[in-house]
């Protein structure tokens, strides 16, 4: 059963195309990876996604429901989360305390707010930072935090936007270990991201863009040695003899 379908989605910012009659879907389960050079429009579909920006043209189906347009909020009480590229939580305010914003989009009390935050954390191996000020997290600390927030609002699916940017090698194999968690969870996951190891050792199948248009679809290793994928944006290393 398909959970996100995206037909002809068309994103204009005044005479600029940056997003261009893209068609994409993700079954329920899966993880995709999106992935392209930098200016390609994957965040731009991400915010058409998930509320920040209404699409120009084309429709958008959540769970079967069209969410072409739909306010970011009510979409995530519908149960789709995202993260940001640039983390920015509530830096003088505990680790908990921001996770509680997040489940707050599902409890209005304080009580389930805050049993759901420290299940969260616990699940997310963090429940040791739960009292640490968000602003003196590392960058590594401040991922999770972002993903812990997005999971407080019981997501169905959860679109991650380079989460793993700016991580160390390791850091980078224990994020790819928390993401596998989740999908096993039952969590569906649509991910952004520029290491390529990791994309490609996560994803089902994976999205290319260029210019805001689709140049290729398919199981990361079609995707490797796919030539205009190559010559775009991966370059020779990739290539698959």
């Amino acid at each position: 059963m398909k959970i996100l379908e995206v037909q002809h989605l068309t994103k204009d910012f005044g005479g600029l195309r940056a997003v261009d009659s893209l068609d994409l879907d993700i079954e329920e389960g899966e993880i995709l990876g999106l992935i392209g050079p930098n200016g390609a429009g994957k965040s731009t579909v991400f915010n058409c996604v998930a509320g920040v920006f209404p699409p120009t043209k084309g429709h958008i189906y959540f769970r079967s429901e069209e969410i072409s347009g739909r306010k970011p909020w009510d979409l995530c009480k519908y149960g789709l989360a995202r993260t940001f590229q640039i983390v920015k939580p509530f830096a003088s305010k505990s680790v908990l305390y921001n996770v509680m914003v997040g489940a707050f989009a599902i409890t209005a009390k304080t009580s389930e707010a805050r049993e759901k935050a420290l299940g969260v954390l616990e699940y997310l191996n963090f429940e040791d930072r739960k009292d640490t000020r968000a602003g003196n997290l590392t960058i590594a600390d401040r991922k999770r935090l972002e993903i812990a927030r997005a999971l407080a609002t019981e997501p169905k699916l959860l679109l991650l936007d380079e989460v793993m940017a700016g991580l160390r090698p390791a850091e980078v194999d224990e994020m790819v270990a928390i993401i596998r968690r989740l999908r096993e969870q039952g969590v569906t996951i649509f991910v952004i991201e520029h290491i390529m190891r990791a994309i490609m050792a996560l994803s089902d199948r994976v999205v290319v863009i260029q210019f805001g248009q689709k140049i290729a679809e398919g199981l990361p290793q079609q995707v490797a040695a796919d030539e205009n994928v190559i010559k775009a944006y991966l370059g020779e290393e990739y290539a698959v003899s």
